[in-house]
């Protein structure tokens, strides 16, 4: 199986930038669409931005589209999630998952790491 661990969250005053890092260690990391996650105090955890197997299809949230960008390196077995024009309502831990389905229904990720917190302060 595949290993998980995220890394680069933080505090963050409201219109700034985060990048998230995914670390993969196990079995071929190429092997899976990976995706990110999140979920804030009292709320269902929600799917934030996916990505195929070589990185050519991706897709997102309404929520975060146009200042969230996903992306991948296959060479390194780590999945990015560059954040930007940040707002108080993306405070959340943020997950990433691998799938074998690319999907955005958290039910298809069958492994997922231990999470990040991120706040964005006003």
């Amino acid at each position: 199986q595949v290993q998980l661990v995220e890394s680069g969250g933080g505090m963050v005053q409201a219109g700034g930038s985060l990048r998230l890092s995914c670390a993969a260690s196990g079995r071929t990391f190429s092997n899976y669409a990976m995706g990110w996650f999140r979920q804030a105090p009292g709320k269902e955890r929600e799917f934030v931005a996916g990505i195929g197997w070589s990185g050519d299809f991706t897709m997102y949230a309404d929520s975060v589209k146009g200042r969230f960008s996903i992306s991948r390196d296959n060479a390194k077995s780590t999945v990015y999630l560059q954040m930007n024009s940040l707002k108080p309502e993306d405070t959340a831990v943020y997950y990433c998952a691998a799938t074998s389905r690319f999907r955005r229904d958290s039910e298809a990720y069958d492994l997922w790491g231990q999470g990040t917190q991120v706040t964005v302060s006003s």
